[in-house]
Order: C-alpha cells, then structure tokens, then sequence
C-alpha cells in the first residue's frame, strides 16, 4: 500500500474583478502562491469608498487559513463604516480592495517603453466585517502580531480590557483573489538588441539586521529562539 498523496487545494475562481485586461498571462489563481505571497509582507493597502471618493490606507493584517484579519482603531471610518451587531454574516459591511505587492527586482531595458519591475502581488475583493466575537478577537490579533513576528503572540502580554476596547478588527474572506507574477528580463524589440544602452535586472531584496534591545530592557533577558531564527 503506498501512501496517499496530499490533496492539492483548488484555485480560486476566476471573477471579471480577478481577470486582468493586461497581461493575463501574468495572472495566477493558484492558492499556495496567494498564501505565501501574503505571508510575506507585512503591510497591505486597504481601498474602500468614503463619501464618494476613493481612499487607500496601508495597514497591517495578518491570515488565518482562507481569511485576512485587518488592524485598525475603533474610531477609525473604515472600522466604523464595516461594523454592525454581531459582526455576522449579516452584516452590511464595506466593499473592499485589499492590495499586497513585493517588489523583486528593477527590470531595465534598452528602450525607455520596455522598463518594467518584477514583483509579486496580490489582489483581495471582498466584503469586510468588524470582528466582534471574543474569542475570534482575540485569534485575529494574535494573528496579526504573529504575522510579523512567528511566535511572538506567546512572548508578550496579550491585550487588557482597556486596550482591547480601542482596538477593532475587520475580517476579509479569501474568495475573490488573484496573483499576478512578473519575472525574467527586459522585453526589447528585436531591432533594439544593437543598442549601445546596458539591459538586464537589479534585484531588489530585503533583509532583517541584528535585533537591538530596548533601552529599559533588563540585561538578564537574553534573545529568544524565536528572534534568533528571525
């Protein structure tokens, strides 16, 4: 008897939100991929309608299997404009966009059209809902607080009563998504290839330096494992 191999979760559905009018052949549905690109970053930009006009705020999330948990403050008017009685899936909630980009290298090609990036990014559409409940409260900023840190949820004081009365959660299902993905060098027209202008790529990588301790950190309080692997 062989063993059995691991299911492989299906795409998410393609919607007309989700197909792009450019460059389609860059557009992935594939879950693992929206996942990591996700767990990657730390910072994701919020789009919503306020008063008529567009806003985008950057802010912090952190994922939860097929669900985005968003941080903000209890006054703010997303948070606001997304609450209601239960949270539930009654709930009118506010129509978002929530964006996450990595920028991977600069692509630079001989004619000034062709200049590109290479990246990875993910788009979310969806409706968003304030988290209510509790218990999905406080999963959501662990969540959040793991998101940046792997492990540091368990290392800190979790929130009191006061705190958690000034801070509001939305939760944003992963149903409408997509991945769209450029790599490679520049794309040059053939009758450019004789050009006397240097073309390739410069990645662009980011790193994590040396922790450094807080000034009123007690001496005796060595680095945790956790930090070390960071």
């Amino acid at each position: 008897m062989t063993d059995a191999l691991p299911a492989v979760p299906p795409p998410y559905e393609p919607t007309e939100r989700t197909v792009p009018t450019r460059s389609r052949h860059r557009a992935a549905y594939d879950r693992p991929l929206v996942h990591a690109i996700l767990d990657e970053g730390y910072v994701c930009h919020l789009g919503f309608v306020r008063d008529g006009a567009p806003v985008v705020l950057p802010t912090l999330y952190g994922r939860v299997g097929e669900r985005l948990y968003v941080h903000g403050s209890t006054g703010s008017r997303p948070m606001r404009m997304a609450g209601g009685a239960g949270g539930g899936a009654d709930t009118p909630g506010l129509p978002v966009c929530l964006t996450v980009t990595h920028v991977d290298g600069l692509v630079l090609a001989k004619s000034a059209f062709h200049h590109s990036i290479n990246y990875r990014s993910v788009v979310v559409h969806g409706t968003a809902r304030q988290v209510t409940d509790p218990e999905e409260l406080r999963t959501a900023l662990d969540a959040l607080v793991d998101h940046v840190v792997p492990g540091r949820a368990a290392d800190s004081r979790p929130g009191n009563a006061k705190e958690l009365a000034a801070t509001a959660v939305l939760r944003l299902d992963l149903a409408e998504v997509s991945a769209k993905v450029r790599t490679g060098g520049p794309n040059d027209e053939p009758e450019d290839a004789a050009l006397p202008h240097w073309a390739g790529v410069i990645p662009v990588r980011s790193g994590h330096g040396t922790p450094e301790p807080a000034g009123d950190l007690d001496p005796a309080i060595t680095l945790p494992g956790y930090l070390t692997a960071h």
